[in-house]
């Protein structure tokens, strides 16, 4: 089921908004300073194509570092990819068979704000649900 939904969610939103986190990356590691956020932005450009059974969780050892990091974020790519994230929300809402979609996408708006201190898990992995303390959040698309 994974593999149909993130194949439907490739071709409705994946690709388009894969493609705003690659140009962020891009933009930000042409500016060398900027290249821990492209690296994040190319991190999270892989989880907008395949989504489902993967997940998001806080890193338990970020700290002011990633905070300040992500404020930096917000103010130059974040918030555009967040209205992309809603635009597109929006769009695919239009449609019954679009509605688990256009939630998966509103679910994706926080690491678009704050990439910065958190990971990508799979929800296969005994390590993102509790084993080592830390507890993922539930899977994007996940009811």
């Amino acid at each position: 089921m994974r593999t149909l939904l993130n194949l439907v969610w490739l071709v409705l939103a994946g690709v388009w908004m894969a493609l705003g986190y690659v140009v962020a990356g891009i933009i930000c590691c042409v500016l060398i300073v900027t290249i821990p956020w492209g690296i994040a932005s190319f991190r999270i450009a892989m989880f907008a194509l395949w989504p489902f059974g993967s997940s998001i969780e806080r890193r338990a050892d970020a700290g002011v570092g990633s905070t300040l990091g992500n404020i930096v974020w917000f103010v130059v790519a974040g918030w555009w990819l967040a209205i992309g994230h809603v635009v597109t929300a929006i769009a695919l809402a239009v449609t019954i068979i679009g509605i688990p979609f256009a939630w998966a996408n509103l679910k994706m708006i926080p690491v678009s704000l704050t990439p910065l201190g958190r990971r990508i898990v799979d929800t296969d992995d005994p390590r993102g649900f509790g084993v080592d303390g830390h507890h993922a959040a539930p899977p994007v698309g996940a009811r």
